[in-house]
């Protein structure tokens, strides 16, 4: 007997891990799962030192989180662990974000977290423990055809998590369900309310979880102060038109505090770590036809790959028409509507449109930019 995951058992005799963050999404998720009939596990992942945690806003993986996914599955009288994470998550998120940062790049560690310690670490504890699946809240759409697993936008784009999982593998997706990705975000918290949950009304989780406030600054400074120093500022031709107080404070695209006056605005066209320069010009020159890709990780087929496909090259941006050329682990990525202002660092991921939606093709992480003007 087949069952609403998919698998051929009773759902009684059904174990699942849900990664359960303590925020609304994860919580319903749980609940859905428990109330269908599952055994049920609830995983929490702390991740980071508490003391870290911002009094303002809402971060993920903090001391409150992890009290109220406790609370959420005592009520719902499920099982709930704690996995100690800070190490992995130092290392494999902290760090590399870091590293990415001080290059001059725009990392998305969000990613690298879904990549590493969620979809790994959490995916290869869930198997130790025998469960048959983990489940998650994020928001995105998995559909099984033929025994193979595949992902989709979700249905609710506002909230589509897909850029955030282009790294996901096939084995951890045939693995792994999204119960959210039918739904829409209002509708989830009226499944919160209903199943009387205490974050119900939590707000969502907002900006890095270890940069309170958004500020990046601070976080670089600590760990590598040489990011500030002081260097010059360039235009598209070379010419030395200003000074910069290091890098670490500009990002392609950024027009406000550059400092320097002329007759038509000036964005950040390029940040060069090796000479510890800033590129500036004006806005056409923000206009990208050509990336290159690094790490890729391919969900679709061959054939899918090679037909004009869409692309993504920010978490909120549109979907932007592409041709892909794939050699060995790299990409070549020329689209065809242009695009300005994307920087190396940030992640390209991959869609095709069919008729069952915005099919995740896979992705990479963007190495270098091309324009007209110059080469990033």
């Amino acid at each position: 007997m087949i069952n609403s995951l998919g698998i051929n058992k009773p759902k009684k005799k059904t174990k699942v891990v849900v990664a359960m963050s303590g925020g609304v999404d994860s919580s319903v998720v749980a609940g859905l799962m428990k109330e269908e009939g599952y055994d049920v596990t609830g995983i929490t992942l702390k991740l980071y030192d508490d003391a870290k945690q911002s009094k303002e806003g809402r971060q993920c993986c903090a001391g409150q989180d992890i009290l109220d996914a406790k609370r959420v599955s005592e009520q719902l009288n499920i099982n709930h662990e704690i996995l100690y994470y800070q190490k992995k998550f130092k290392q494999e998120v902290i760090d590399n974000f870091i590293e990415s940062y001080s290059l001059g790049e725009t990392p998305i560690p969000c990613v690298q977290c879904n990549q590493t310690v969620k979809f790994r670490d959490l995916f290869k504890y869930s198997k130790d423990l025998k469960a048959d699946a983990l489940i998650t809240g994020h928001y995105i759409k998995r559909i099984q055809i033929n025994g193979k697993s595949s992902m989709y936008r979700a249905k609710d784009f506002s909230r589509d998590q897909s850029y955030f999982l282009f790294s996901t593998t096939q084995d951890q997706l045939d693995y792994l369900r999204f119960p959210l990705g039918d739904i829409e975000k209002m509708e989830t918290r009226k499944i919160a309310k209903k199943l009387n949950l205490n974050v119900a009304e939590k707000p969502d989780s907002q900006d890095i979880c270890f940069v309170p406030n958004g500020d990046y600054s601070s976080v670089i400074k600590k760990f590598r102060p040489e990011s500030f120093n002081s260097g010059k500022i360039i235009d598209i031709k070379g010419k030395v038109i200003g000074q910069h107080d290091g890098i670490i404070n500009y990002t392609i695209g950024q027009r406000r505090g550059i400092k320097i006056a002329d007759k038509d605005p000036l964005y950040v066209i390029k940040i060069d770590n090796n000479n510890n320069t800033i590129v500036v010009g004006p806005k056409e020159a923000l206009k990208i036809n050509k990336i290159i890709l690094r790490e890729l990780n391919i969900l679709g087929s061959k054939n899918e790959l090679e037909k004009e496909i869409k692309i993504k090259v920010r978490s909120t941006g549109k979907l932007l028409r592409a041709k892909v050329k794939i050699n060995s682990n790299k990409a070549e990525v020329n689209i065809l509507d242009g695009e300005s202002g994307i920087s190396p660092g940030q992640a390209c991921v991959f869609y095709l449109n069919n008729e069952t939606g915005d099919k995740v093709l896979g992705g990479g992480w963007i190495d270098k930019t091309f324009n007209k003007n110059l080469s990033t």
